[in-house]
């Protein structure tokens, strides 16, 4: 059966490295490339006033699904007087929303889990999807876990393939352990080369903030997206991995 190719890329609100010009066209030409059946994008700008006055591309997620021929789903997280941003899952594949869920545990950061489902093309069972975005502090993410890991045992059957994947900012490695030991995950990149791959900061890369999780599914490949042209565009490379449904 068929693999599917999944991406997960923090947009940075679609502007450069140091956030001081807009990459989005850009983006979408190198997304274009990469050829993934499903993207898992977060900081996607759903709306912001002066720079759509400015520059084509908002709202963001429907400006990448058009380009890239897929369907989009967006969960909105953070408000402002000008706009707001979010997570978004693109797929190639026939989608449906689930829920937004809100991952806010301190009103400094307003987080959240978009989840959808898709179905592979030949596959014969759905895919659950899930895009997150953690907070900066190892404190405030080990509650997020908390209510990650009780969202998914209410609503996620155990025998329905799963993909979590995003911006963990996981400064101490602590995410493997919670949601292997209590939801049976295990991170694609680790689970092949043995370490985590290192995505941000995108030109030097030393921590490896974004991940790929999955149960329920085989990682056949799965590589941090190095190099021209990422470096020159968002802050955070993206992570790329082929998936296939585990042999009978």
């Amino acid at each position: 059966m068929k693999s599917i190719s999944v991406v997960t890329y923090n947009l940075h609100k679609g502007m450069s490295p140091l956030g001081g010009r807009v990459r989005l066209p850009q983006m979408a030409a190198a997304l274009q490339q990469q050829g993934a059946d499903v993207l898992f994008l977060q900081e996607v700008q759903g709306r912001h006033d002066r720079r759509a006055a400015r520059h084509e591309g908002w709202p963001q997620h429907s400006y990448l699904a058009q380009a890239l021929a897929h369907e989009a789903c967006y969960g909105m997280n953070a408000r402002y007087d000008h706009g707001h941003h979010g997570n978004a899952v693109l797929s190639r594949f026939p989608q449906q929303l689930a829920a937004n869920h809100d991952l806010t545990v301190s009103r400094l950061e307003q987080r959240g889990l978009l989840h959808t489902i898709i179905q592979p093309a030949g596959w014969p069972v759905p895919v659950a999807c899930l895009c997150g975005h953690f907070n900066l502090l190892a404190h405030d993410r080990r509650r997020q876990y908390r209510v990650l890991l009780d969202y998914l045992a209410r609503h996620v059957p155990p025998a329905m393939p799963l993909i979590l994947a995003g911006d963990f900012n996981d400064w101490r490695r602590e995410a493997d352990r919670h949601l292997l030991q209590e939801a049976g995950l295990y991170e694609a990149h680790a689970s092949v080369h043995g370490h985590h791959g290192r995505s941000f900061p995108a030109r030097w890369p030393l921590l490896a903030l974004d991940r790929i999780y999955v149960r329920g599914l085989a990682v056949e490949q799965v590589a941090v997206c190095h190099g021209q042209p990422w470096s020159a565009l968002s802050d955070h490379l993206p992570v790329r991995a082929s998936l296939r449904l585990p042999a009978c």
